[in-house]
């Protein structure tokens, strides 16, 4: 049955980066009239990135998946709110802070802030400026999660919450620096991403469907959404009080 499942995922990757290749190459081709340099290494860099694929999708459906949904119906079943709360919070802040694109994109704006001349330009000041975005978005998603699961809890209405939330990024983009807007409107797209996306949603779909009179479907989806909007406000409040 794994190898089967395995077999299976490899062609879903391959038949998922087709249309992407196809792309390329036709403008490649066609569009620009440029030969494919280096035709061995473009064809070894596919199948590694195919198998790269395969092994990922397939370890979240063997291991993050089925952990997360566990781990979620579990705390339901011993009715602690507490440590539940708790989870929902180091969850969302650990895969988060420990997210490849958040890493990425917080190393540049620490970049280009230094040559900006709004922070030093030394090692340690634009290191400092990263690591504190990064803990700043950290903290916007561990408590977009904490809510997230409050709200599967008591039945909250997930369009108001997400309706709230984008009134208070209207209200707050005038009174927050120019310079840091732009870093917070993408930080909501980076911290869901490889690593939060898979675990945070099993949770909302495990903690849905261990709560009586949930509806997976309907509960259990939305987590990411709030994930991705509460980093615009925590990294605007950021820049406003730096």
């Amino acid at each position: 049955m794994l190898k089967h499942g395995f077999v299976k995922q490899l062609i879903s990757s391959f038949l998922s980066l087709l249309p992407i290749l196809a792309v390329v190459l036709v403008f490649q081709v066609l569009i620009i009239r440029q030969p494919v340099v280096d035709v061995a290494g473009m064809i070894a860099g596919v199948l590694l990135v195919i198998l790269g694929l395969t092994l990922f999708v397939y370890g979240l459906e063997q291991s993050l998946f089925p952990v997360g949904e566990t781990m979620a119906y579990s705390f339901a079943r011993k009715g602690s709110l507490f440590w539940l709360l708790v989870f929902a919070f180091c969850l969302g802040f650990g895969t988060t802070v420990a997210e490849p694109a958040l890493i990425a994109v917080a190393d540049e704006a620490a970049n280009v802030t230094s040559k900006s001349h709004l922070i030093a330009q030394t090692d340690e000041a634009k290191s400092q400026y990263a690591l504190g975005l990064r803990i700043t978005v950290a903290l916007s998603v561990g408590f977009a999660i904490l809510v997230g699961v409050l709200r599967i809890i008591r039945g909250w209405s997930l369009y108001h919450l997400i309706i709230c939330g984008y009134c208070a990024v209207v209200i707050m983009t005038p009174f927050a620096p120019p310079e840091i807007i732009g870093i917070a409107y993408d930080s909501g797209g980076v911290t869901t991403s490889t690593i939060t996306v898979p675990l945070v949603t099993a949770l909302g779909v495990g903690l849905a469907s261990a709560i009586k009179g949930r509806n997976p479907m309907l509960d259990g989806f939305g987590l990411i959404a709030f994930a991705s909007l509460t980093p615009m406000i925590f990294v605007m409040a950021y820049g406003m009080l730096r």
